[in-house]
């Protein structure tokens, strides 16, 4: 995901939030009441989302799954409730798959709720949330969710956590550039190389994702 810019003083509930993110043309996360601008994708980080949507596209054509990239939203949480204080996360994932049918929290069609795949492209602001409490709140309330996989732009590293038949999530780090990022539950393959194609890990990049 991209930078958190900062925090909007007012604390709003899942409606309130969800009309103004309609009619902005800033992207805005949203984790209990608290809404937080995004700021602009560094050019690494780019770089392996598009690579990432481009080969996951081709391989999922024609199939039961559709892929859908940064602009759409998923909503983390307990059903929503009217009342105070607002519970609830609205994020924008760099990559969801979806298999099967869609659904969405409301008639806007525009908030998913049953992906199958997220990936998140880490930058270093976001990296810890990223890992934390977002990927806690996958896990408690995302009962679709197979695999999460979160990809740094800083180094070549893959960090792919699958869900198990017992419920626990397994843990596999990848460094090799030779090696393939298997999405098992897609039938889906990528090679590292593919994903950090023309992607540099220069001094210039790295200050700048500070």
């Amino acid at each position: 995901m991209a930078t958190p810019q900062s925090k909007l003083d007012v604390r709003l509930t899942e409606e309130e939030y969800l009309a103004m993110e309609r009619s902005s043309d800033e992207k805005h996360e949203y984790l209990d009441g608290y809404t937080y601008a995004m700021a602009g994708e560094m050019p690494a980080h780019g770089k392996i989302s598009v690579n990432l949507v481009g080969e996951l596209f081709a391989q999922l054509k024609g199939s039961q799954c559709e892929l859908f990239t940064k602009d759409t939203k998923i909503r983390t949480g307990p059903d929503p409730n009217p009342g105070w204080p607002p519970k609830g996360l609205f994020s924008y994932p760099d990559v969801v798959i979806v298999c099967g049918e869609a659904k969405y929290h409301d008639q806007y069609r525009d908030v998913l709720l049953n992906p199958k795949v997220i990936i998140e492209v880490l930058s270093e602001g976001t990296a810890g949330f990223d890992y934390s409490e977002k990927f806690r709140r996958y896990r408690e309330w995302l009962p679709s969710l197979e695999e999460y996989i979160l990809v740094s732009s800083l180094e070549v590293m893959i960090e792919h956590f699958r869900k198990q038949p017992s419920g626990d999530w397994l843990l596999t780090t990848t460094r090799n550039l030779d090696a393939l990022l298997r999405l098992e539950s897609v039938g889906c393959e990528v090679r590292l190389s593919d994903v950090y194609a023309r992607v540099s890990f220069d001094l210039d990049d790295s200050v700048l994702a500070q």
